[in-house]
């Protein structure tokens, strides 16, 4: 490990979230305190996204995704941080929502380039509004 022993890095880790969960437990040591960094960085510290918004986003990739731990820690922790049940479920339509378009863009092979000039005329005529 660079610089802190796994030790070390354990005893912050149960600082932090009261326990090391079993999933760090098994990252290895050289690993280790890389790994933690960036949990805590992105899971856990202020970021130019609120946490709030990033695990509304976590949620809704994972609903589509079908990972159930993802599913489940994002659910967590965006009521932790203040989302409440209305925000969860819209978080999950428009994922179920965007994902649909996708494939139906896909689907029916949409020229990209008429999309693009479409797209940026909409938002031209959008702006324009506002």
């Amino acid at each position: 490990m660079a610089g802190r022993t796994r030790s070390e890095v354990e005893a912050e880790i149960e600082e932090t979230l009261g326990l090391v969960p079993h999933f760090f437990s098994r990252i290895p040591d050289d690993l280790l305190d890389h790994e933690w960094e960036i949990f805590k960085k992105i899971e856990l510290g202020e970021t130019l996204i609120p946490n709030k918004y990033k695990e509304l986003i976590g949620i809704a990739l994972h609903s589509e995704t079908k990972c159930r731990y993802c599913t489940l820690f994002h659910t967590e922790a965006a009521k932790l941080f203040g989302a409440t049940d209305e925000e969860i479920q819209e978080a999950v339509h428009y994922a179920k929502n965007s994902l649909g378009w996708s494939g139906y863009l896909n689907g029916i092979r949409e020229d990209y380039d008429d999309f693009e000039k479409e797209l940026g005329q909409i938002k031209d005529y959008l702006g324009s509004k506002g």
